[in-house]
């Protein structure tokens, strides 16, 4: 078994699969040229190294967002792709997300605005099961972070495009299940793929569906809320417009621009994209369970191309 890796910390990755899988011989693409790969372990590969490696039986997606490979013009068709599906994430997922709501629920985004004026006020707390989360994505990372907001004692909505079932978690589906979903949440958190069907899916609409005073939080994908629109629901300065404020940790284009004027907003925090690093070690366990599948030819998860996941 032949396995070429592509991503930046690619010795790691090296080492991490080697003492995972010793029969394989494991190469980095910052090697010379290497040819007659079986699989490929990558994190937004160049065009032209897919092209190079055309006759690859798999690939391994290290991340868990597919949509930079899928839309890369060298990706090889009808090669079966794995993506990585939690390993470890969700928990770091999870903390962003809760650290996220806490801010808002807690009332530390007010308490940092009275501190700039030394305004000594409390503000009265609105109980956890009185805060409505609403989870917009309920694949492995986005059950991992309702069902650990709903342990918190939050009452934490989920949605999807087809019906499913999650303990704790009152589901929704379909246009209409948005809608329910969107009257009914304080905090909307959005872990859903980047796909033609979901870009934008933050949009005015959908946030004047919201009550007055909601927050929003986007640690997924950058292409899942329009930009200009959470501007306008933010409105200017301080005062708090229809929207409350958000924390975002992915956008369209990254690094998000100097003159993006969301840098300078004051009700909104930004992150680099830090939301959930990959996990070497517990994502390597993951990735070398997927390759000996492979070669013992042995069913796998594959994403669906059409779908985007």
């Amino acid at each position: 078994m032949r396995i070429l890796i592509h991503i930046d910390d690619a010795d790691q990755w090296r080492e991490a699969l080697a003492s995972r899988l010793p029969e394989a011989e494991i190469f980095t693409s910052d090697q010379d040229a290497v040819d007659d790969i079986d699989y490929l372990a990558v994190w937004k590969p160049p065009a032209a190294l897919l092209e190079r490696q055309a006759r690859v039986k798999g690939i391994v997606n290290l991340g868990a967002g597919v949509d930079a490979l899928l839309n890369n013009p060298g990706l090889p068709q009808d090669v079966p792709i794995v993506k990585l599906r939690d390993a470890g994430m969700g928990e770091l997922m999870a903390d962003y997300v809760r650290y996220g709501v806490l801010h808002f629920q807690r009332d530390f985004d007010r308490y940092q605005r009275q501190e700039a004026s030394a305004e000594w006020r409390e503000i009265p707390v609105v109980a956890k099961v009185d805060w409505g989360v609403g989870i917009l994505g309920l694949g492995a990372i986005g059950t991992h972070v309702a069902q650990s907001l709903a342990a918190d004692g939050f009452s934490v909505h989920g949605w999807s495009r087809s019906p499913k079932q999650v303990e704790g978690v009152t589901c929704h589906h379909g246009d209409d299940g948005l809608n329910e979903l969107l009257g009914r949440v304080r905090t909307l958190v959005t872990l859903l793929p980047d796909t033609q069907s979901t870009r934008h899916i933050v949009n005015a609409d959908t946030l004047a569906a919201l009550p007055e005073g909601a927050t929003l939080i986007n640690p997924g994908r950058g292409p899942l809320v329009d930009e200009s629109a959470l501007l306008e629901a933010l409105g200017p300065g301080h005062e708090e417009g229809r929207l409350r404020g958000a924390i975002l940790d992915a956008f369209p284009t990254e690094p998000l621009a100097a003159d993006n004027p969301l840098w300078a907003h004051p009700r909104v925090r930004i992150t680099p994209h830090m939301a959930a690093p990959t996990l070497i070690e517990e994502a390597a366990d993951q990735v070398a369970d997927t390759l000996r599948a492979w070669e013992a030819g042995e069913p796998v998860t594959t994403v669906d191309r059409e779908a985007g996941y």
